[in-house]
């Protein structure tokens, strides 16, 4: 997929992220990999890479809480293509956390456990204008080998995970053997393939969304 030109810049992302469209006119979230601002923990240049593996996985788990994403040729050089959403102004992601976490988080929850989300904020989550589907937005911080759960989410910690999350990591956990594996080996290291391999194993034996962890902060700053 090509991009033919940016429209617009989202100012408040910490890495250059644009608005730019396709020959077609359809928008896109577009982060290219040279642009990336340096990081301590990450190759930055890495972070479009992730978005896009976020996005096989969350569709391999059937969740459709991250919206598509491509790998694209842009005015800018390769890297990501999300599709755009509407959001709907009036949506207001915190009574979805009070006085206890949704049940309707729960896929955004294992999927975030799954891929290792370093940088889960409440500003994260997005409900499209119109449809009223919940996405999860923002997933570069992702599929690091070390553990690096940073999230709003913690909710949920300690709670047995619903029947048709266990189904879908077990569908999820079968996907890596077919073209699912072969994708996600084009984007994110072996030594990382098997950490999330390894995730996917561990959450399906217990069962339990994890604890938060001691020995580092558990959440994103700024939360929001």
């Amino acid at each position: 997929m090509r991009l033919e030109e940016v429209v617009g810049e989202f100012v408040s992302a910490s890495n250059l992220t644009l608005l730019a469209t396709d020959g077609t006119g359809r928008r896109w979230v577009y982060k290219a990999s040279e642009a990336m601002s340096p990081l301590w923990d990450f190759d930055a240049r890495t972070l479009p890479a992730r978005e896009l593996a976020t996005f096989l996985v969350s569709e391999a788990l059937g969740f459709g809480v991250v919206p598509e994403t491509l790998w694209t040729e842009g005015p800018l050089g390769i890297g990501s293509a999300q599709r755009f959403i509407e959001a709907d102004p009036g949506f207001d992601p915190r009574p979805l956390f009070l006085p206890e976490v949704s049940e309707s988080l729960w896929p955004v929850a294992v999927l975030d456990v799954v891929c290792n989300n370093a940088d889960r904020k409440l500003g994260h989550l997005l409900r499209e204008s119109g449809s009223g589907h919940l996405f999860a937005i923002d997933n570069g911080l992702t599929f690091h080998s070390e553990p690096k759960l940073r999230t709003v989410l913690w909710g949920l910690a300690g709670r047995p995970l619903p029947h048709p999350m266990v189904e879908a990591l077990g569908t999820l956990q079968a996907a890596f053997g077919q073209r699912l594996g072969t994708d996600l080996e084009m984007l994110i290291s072996q030594h990382e393939v098997e950490s999330l391999h390894q995730r996917v194993d561990d959450l399906l034996a217990s069962r339990v969304h994890p604890q938060p962890p001691e020995d580092r902060p558990p959440m994103p700053w700024p939360i929001w």
